[in-house]
């Protein structure tokens, strides 16, 4: 039986990764850790426990897993991309701050931790064309410092306290379920919300920019199936490489056109997001993922642009 603690449920990832845990482990307790001004709603809500668990109170971490005898944390609070660099200081207080908490209470209670890292962690000097899993990692943005400290800090307390920390670089995540909440790869949501509202879209970024993206239904069963691994398998921990697909503005368009003939998409790039994104990997090299615990992803562009377009339409009521 598990017992999970997942903070940060309501965000982006989050509340779809509890639901997925809870069908994943129907006699176990997965808990949705929300902060307030974001408390769950819906199938959410209903669907099982929830707790008030702000990431930089240690204390209402401890009370949660002592409450209902967590001996797995999932822990997704994050400032994302373009608006860390917007609050850098809240953003190494969740970043940085929040993951002490959560590692000091998983010494202290024998919880394994899943701390998700992510493409941002690589920097301009970063090979970017099939990014090697060890690597130069030296990020010009507060949220890649973030997830560097991170990823330092969770092998740390692996190695110095045997704490089971584990963790993937998430590339940019594309969902139908959440809407984008701020991240550098966020426009490969929102064309596809404007291709199936009718509008024209407006692209953030230049053609020609390559980014790794992955399908959420391939995110989540990664988070899932590494925290199931076989530790004695795992020679790396934080964090796995982890891809799917890599394309750039001009490839995602051709694709949806290919379903919606009258799409029309412009380009607008936003100083800011371009620059981020031109620090970043095209492409990773996942191959310790794949040999370490069995990674393989199941959605490639096309496959993903099917399911995204049908299920918008039924959820904004044109199928």
């Amino acid at each position: 039986m598990k017992n999970i603690l997942v903070i940060g449920a309501t965000g982006q990832i989050g509340s779809e990764l509890t639901m997925k845990l809870r069908e994943t482990y129907p006699n176990g307790t997965v808990v949705a850790g929300y902060i307030p001004g974001a408390e769950p709603k819906g199938e959410l809500l209903e669907s099982g426990p929830s707790e008030i668990v702000d990431i930089t109170n240690p204390t209402q971490i401890a009370e949660a897993v002592d409450k209902y005898k967590i001996d797995t944390i999932y822990n997704l609070a994050a400032i994302l991309s373009a608006v860390a660099e917007a609050k850098p200081h809240l953003a190494w207080k969740i970043g940085v701050g929040g993951l002490y908490n959560a590692l000091e209470v998983s010494r202290e209670k024998g919880c394994a931790l899943f701390t998700p890292s992510s493409i941002g962690s690589f920097g301009i000097t970063t090979p970017h064309v099939n990014t090697p899993q060890d690597t130069i990692q030296r990020p010009d943005t507060m949220y890649g410092v973030t997830k560097v400290t991170g990823e330092l800090l969770s092998d740390y307390y692996y190695r110095r306290f045997g704490v089971d920390t584990r963790s993937v670089r998430f590339p940019g995540l594309i969902s139908y379920v959440t809407p984008p909440g701020g991240g550098t790869t966020d426009y490969a949501v929102d064309i596809y919300y404007a291709a199936v509202k009718g509008e024209e879209f407006k692209c953030p970024l230049c053609n020609g920019t390559y980014m790794d993206m992955m399908y959420m239904p391939d995110a989540l069963r990664a988070a899932i199936e590494l925290m199931e691994a076989d530790p004695g398998r795992l020679l790396h921990r934080n964090s796995f490489n982890i891809a799917s697909m890599s394309f750039d503005p001009a490839m995602i368009y051709a694709k949806i056109k290919e379903y919606v003939p009258e799409f029309k998409m412009t380009y607008e790039p936003d100083p800011l997001r371009q620059q981020i994104a031109d620090s970043w990997p095209d492409s990773l090299d996942d191959s310790c993922a794949r040999n370490e615990w069995d990674w393989k992803p199941e959605y490639d562009l096309d496959a993903m642009t099917k399911d995204m377009l049908a299920k918008l339409k039924v959820k904004f009521g044109k199928a």
